[in-house]
């Protein structure tokens, strides 16, 4: 996530969020999974290695990659690093921004990507999966996700048809890889117990930092009830793989412990410090999305191969 502290005193205390135990506004309420969702971007900004929809997958890496960022970000602003390693490593790969403002709402007034509900923007990205599936001729993607586009992946995978419980060799998504995930929220370095003390004073915190910067950043908040359905039932879904990364130096999702997923039936999980064999990697929230080892560590995810080939760097 880019945190411009512009924006807080733009959005007066859009920053001040409270905790699951206060969340009664329904600006705070996450919309039905099946609510519609906005249309794919139509003219995604020009990222290098990405967005080439003439690409055909090669029968080394036969899944196209989808890169998802995080909030208020975007896709140049993330995935400059790691979408021309991956095409240089000769996969097809495709990104896209998320979550901006809906027409209308009174919600993201200031027109944050990824501000927008979580379940709308997987929406957004079930329907840019599909067109790559569609144009690639691809059976399945995998998927990155950075922050919150780790969420997006997940509920697009549970509830916007990226998996089928009844058929998991149809599943739209074969591997998941998590970056810095917020998948079990997030205190946002103690700004969540900051929101209690200005609810407690009757500041409507939630309904402010979703009007001015979206409903996402409240969703991630640990013990949300977007997070509570999302969880429900476990963290995975069968016939997917998910590989969960996270910095010991991440600031943003607080405790960093709270990226890594649990396997349930019929999926594989492996959690991985970016430090782990590399203990002095000064790697944090946003850096992780092209910090060398990160870069490597996605690349073995996608293909184990290439971690038995490639010397994993400590930088």
């Amino acid at each position: 996530m880019r945190f411009r502290f512009g924006w807080f005193v733009v959005a007066l205390i859009a920053a001040l969020l409270l905790p699951a135990t206060a969340w009664s506004s329904p600006a705070s309420a996450a919309p039905a999974p099946g609510s519609p969702a906005p249309a794919a971007p139509s003219d995604p900004a020009v990222l290098a290695g990405a967005n080439d929809f003439s690409c055909r997958p090669s029968a080394a890496h036969p899944r196209p990659v989808v890169l998802v960022h995080g909030t208020w970000s975007t896709m140049t602003g993330t995935w400059k690093v790691l979408a021309p390693a991956l095409k240089k490593e000769g996969y097809c790969v495709f990104a896209l921004d998320y979550g901006k403002r809906e027409p209308n709402s009174l919600e993201n007034l200031l027109n944050l990507a990824g501000g927008d509900a979580i379940a709308r923007s997987a929406g957004t990205l079930a329907q840019f999966v599909t067109k790559v599936r569609t144009t690639t001729r691809a059976a399945q993607v995998d998927i990155v996700g950075h922050s919150q586009g780790a969420l997006v992946a997940r509920q697009y995978l549970k509830f916007n048809g990226g998996t089928d419980a009844k058929d998991p060799s149809r599943n739209a998504v074969h591997t998941l890889v998590s970056l810095a995930g917020t998948n079990h929220g997030t205190t946002f370095n103690f700004n969540q117990l900051i929101g209690l003390a200005g609810q407690a004073l009757g500041i409507p915190v939630v309904t402010l930092a979703a009007t001015a910067v979206g409903p996402s950043y409240i969703e991630q908040m640990i013990g949300s009830p977007f997070l509570r359905r999302l969880n429900d039932g476990g963290d995975t879904r069968a016939g997917v793989d998910y590989v969960a990364v996270g910095s010991r130096g991440d600031n943003v999702v607080t405790p960093t412990a709270g990226t890594f997923l649990t396997a349930g039936p019929g999926a594989t999980v492996r959690n991985v410090w970016v430090q782990d064999g590399c203990p002095d990697a000064l790697v944090d929230h946003m850096t992780i999305t092209s910090a060398p080892r990160a870069t490597w560590i996605v690349l073995d995810a996608l293909d184990p191969k290439y971690g038995r080939t490639h010397r994993a760097p400590c930088a």
